[in-house]
């Protein structure tokens, strides 16, 4: 079980090592984002050498808040993540399809991730699902070909739960669709609201549970990351709860563990 650094916001990198540590993931997955330790390889293996905490994924920076780091090229910043996990022994880089605005990052995304995993060939660019964005009544899609990656295609998938949850999608359902290419779980929960939540597993309606119950049944060879909101935790005290609950849910209903990279 991994533990997502977007899970320590507004902490900043370097706590998700050591919250990591203290309640016993067994990796850390890290978003690549403003914080600088968070682009630093060699800030990032300090650091995981310091509190015997691997990083076994890396999030490419592929948020509306992170479109300049490294480099304004998408491209150039999804190389960077790949030399960032290859640096650092992390075998799967998370990524997200492109917005609508990115035209020619989207006009040959697939050929393009086919080509970089050529490069790497000992990761895995896992395109994640994602959901539309509804505003004041309306909806609109900001990705290229759009929200679902099963639609076009591609050799390795991250899914995530929260986001099953914002686009009214049922996660079981995705997860067969992703079959063998499935890769990577960030697991959260939701309510089905139309938002990107991030809930404890266990809090919201998604089928956490279920999910995790069937991975070991569909060969499932990748890992589990817990990525969750606890901007809201009024002290260290509650966010260091809510992540050891979020834990304890995954390892209770994991049948049978993951295997880590060493």
């Amino acid at each position: 079980m991994l533990l997502s650094s977007s899970s320590v916001f507004p902490e900043r990198t370097a706590a998700a090592f050591q919250l990591a540590a203290a309640l016993g993931y067994d990796g850390v997955e890290v978003m690549v984002w403003t914080d600088v330790v968070s682009q630093d390889p060699g800030a990032l293996r300090g650091l995981s050498e310091h509190y015997g905490v691997p990083v076994l994924s890396v999030h490419a920076p592929c948020l509306l808040v992170t479109q300049r780091v490294w480099s304004p090229d998408p491209w150039e910043r999804l190389r960077k993540a790949a030399e960032l996990a290859e640096t650092l022994g992390a075998p799967t880089v998370v990524v997200h399809p492109p917005f609508t605005w990115q035209r020619d990052y989207a006009r040959n995304f697939a050929e393009g991730l086919d080509t970089i995993a050529g490069q790497f060939g000992g990761l895995r660019f896992a395109v994640e699902n994602m959901y539309p964005v509804r505003m004041a009544g309306r909806q609109f899609v900001p990705y290229v070909p759009g929200w679902d990656p099963t639609d076009t295609g591609y050799a390795s998938y991250t899914l995530d739960l929260s986001h099953c949850a914002a686009s009214h999608t049922d996660a079981l359902a995705m997860a067969d669709r992703m079959g063998a290419g499935l890769a990577h779980v960030h697991l959260g929960d939701g309510t089905g609201e139309g938002r990107d939540e991030h809930l404890v597993p266990g809090r919201g309606s998604q089928p956490c549970a279920e999910l995790l119950r069937s991975l070991a049944g569909r060969g499932f060879t990748g890992s589990v990351a817990v990525e969750v909101t606890t901007r809201g935790a009024k002290s260290r005290a509650v966010r260091e709860d809510d992540l050891r609950e979020a834990l304890a849910f995954a390892r209770a209903n994991l049948t049978a563990p993951s295997p880590i990279a060493p």
